[in-house]
């Protein structure tokens, strides 16, 4: 098994293809470079924080520290797309509903991941 057979990790990849494609696609060309830059990075800490905290999955403390970031990252994320569709710089109102929906529910498969790792996992520290 490898980081890209856990779910989160899948969600979270999907999800930075969608979001990479709608700030490239579906803002205007001002907020690319505002918070378009900043949802893509967002959305790639979560994705590049699950990899890391995997690769350090010996070490519970080293895995729940980079899937905290991940959960604090995919907020971020959450809170660019919500001021991207209240400003009216992204208006497609069911594309945000349905990023919106994965947003929240990788959060709770992230909490539920963390909340599996606290209780079963068993390190060297």
């Amino acid at each position: 098994m490898n980081y890209k057979d856990l779910q989160i990790w899948k969600i979270a990849n999907e999800l930075v293809i969608d979001i990479h494609k709608m700030t490239t696609n579906e803002i205007p060309k001002f907020e690319m470079f505002e918070t378009g830059c900043q949802i893509r990075r967002s959305i790639k800490s979560v994705k590049s924080n699950i990899v890391e905290g995997y690769g350090r999955r010996k070490y519970k403390q080293e895995l729940l520290h980079f899937l905290i970031i991940a959960i604090a990252s995919t907020d971020e994320t959450l809170d660019h797309l919500e001021t991207l569709f209240q400003t009216k710089s992204f208006k497609d109102e069911e594309k945000y509903e349905r990023l919106h929906k994965r947003l929240e529910e990788l959060g709770r498969k992230l909490n539920s991941f963390i909340k599996a790792v606290e209780k079963h996992h068993r390190s060297d520290k």
